[in-house]
Parts: structure tokens; sequence; C-alpha cells
């Protein structure tokens, strides 16, 4: 159905559930992002079926920003970690730029969290050990996608699916692709974004003041409040 384009224009809903304050804030990002976690995991998967998803932001060597959302898989305070294909747009863009930005989108709690850092891949070893918890056919569609290449159409992915099924049933040993792991994200700011009535939403951000300071380091972030 074709949605009349003066409605989006009245589409709008307002934003009462919650406050952030300084004096609510925790210490640290690592503390204050991991509460926020546990409120969307406990909010229920109906509201927030993943609430580790994150829009990930990188920047091609042609200058435009691609945007995709990809899964929070690792949190310590060293940064966030991901795992993807290394030669994906998305590893073409990091290997030109590390520079990235991610956005954790929880609308249900009208709240978002912005992290803004650099990007490096983590060790072998570190991304063997999380591929082995990996369901099994996710472990064989790893090695089947040569991500963001173009395809002749589905049949292709399938056939080559049918083929690993057979080179390695359901029990055996499927290798990590070469070009497939971690990132981790070293954060240099986070904000944490809640809604607020007439939009007057609370934005707090964390910056950090100490090049060598971790996420859990209260002492190495400077807390800014900034305009809605």
């Amino acid at each position: 159905m074709e949605l009349p384009e003066n409605n989006l224009a009245q589409m709008r809903i307002s934003y009462e559930r919650s406050e952030l304050t300084e004096q609510q804030l925790a210490a640290s990002p690592l503390a204050q992002f991991n509460c926020w976690l546990h409120d969307a995991v406990d909010h229920g998967t109906d509201a927030i079926p993943e609430p580790n998803a994150m829009v990930l932001s990188t920047i091609g060597e042609s200058g435009e920003v691609h945007s995709r959302t990809v899964l929070l898989k690792g949190l310590d305070a060293a940064g966030l970690v991901f795992y993807t294909n290394y030669q994906s747009q998305k590893g073409q863009d990091i290997a030109f730029d590390n520079r990235v930005s991610v956005l954790f989108p929880w609308y249900p709690l009208h709240r978002q969290v912005i992290a803004t850092g650099t990007i490096t891949k983590i060790s072998t070893e570190d991304s063997q050990q999380y591929f082995a918890t990996r369901p099994y056919k996710s472990k064989l569609g790893a090695l089947v996608s040569a991500q963001s290449q173009v395809i002749d159409g589905r049949a292709a992915l399938e056939e080559a699916l049918a083929e690993l099924e057979l080179k390695y049933p359901q029990g055996s040993d499927v290798p990590l692709p070469t070009s497939w792991g971690g990132y981790r994200i070293t954060v240099n700011s986070m904000e944490f974004w809640q809604g607020r009535r007439s939009r007057l939403h609370d934005r707090l951000k964390f910056i950090r003041t100490n090049e060598s300071g971790l996420l859990d380091q209260a002492d190495a972030w400077q807390v800014n409040r900034l305009s809605p």
C-alpha cells in the first residue's frame, strides 16, 4: 500500500519513558553501556529482537560513507568487537580509513548509543576461538560468501553451500576462512541519548581525554551534556 507523503510529516510519538541526568550516569562509559545493554536485553526479543545489533558506518576510498548493521560479539575495557569478511565493502573501507562510527538503536526504550573510534583486526587465534562457537550452517556460510561481490544469482550460493555440506559434514571441523575474522573498535567517544518530551532530549557524551585510557577507567573520560 502506498503511503501518502503528507502522512510522513504527521508521524511522531512523545518520548516520555525515562530521563538521563548527570547524577544517574555511571562513572565510566563501559559501566553505562552495560547498564543500557542489560535494559535492552531485559526488554525482550519481541520488542528488541537483537539488542546487540549496531549500525556501522565506514568511509570508502571514494569518500562515500557506507552504513550497515553488524552484531556486537565482544565487549570489554579495550573496546567493541564484531566479526565479518575482511574482503567485504566494510573491510575494504576499513583498510582505507580505520575511523568508524557505530549506533545502537534501541527504539522501544527511546534510546540510542553512538560510539566513534578507530578499528583494528583482532588476532587469528581469537577469531578462530569465536568461529568455533558459530552454528554449523553459519560456518559454511562464511566459507561460501565472497561478501559484497556481484554474483549471478541465489542458485550459485545454494550450490556452493551444498558442495560444502558434502565436504564438511555436520560434526566435522569447518576451517576458519582466511578472509574472515574479527575487528575491535577502540572507542574515542560514546554518546548516550535518551529521548525526552518536547524533543528536549538528554545527550551525555563521554570523550576520551587519556590516549591510553580504557572504557572502564572513569578518570580517562570527560562528560559533556549536548544540546538536543
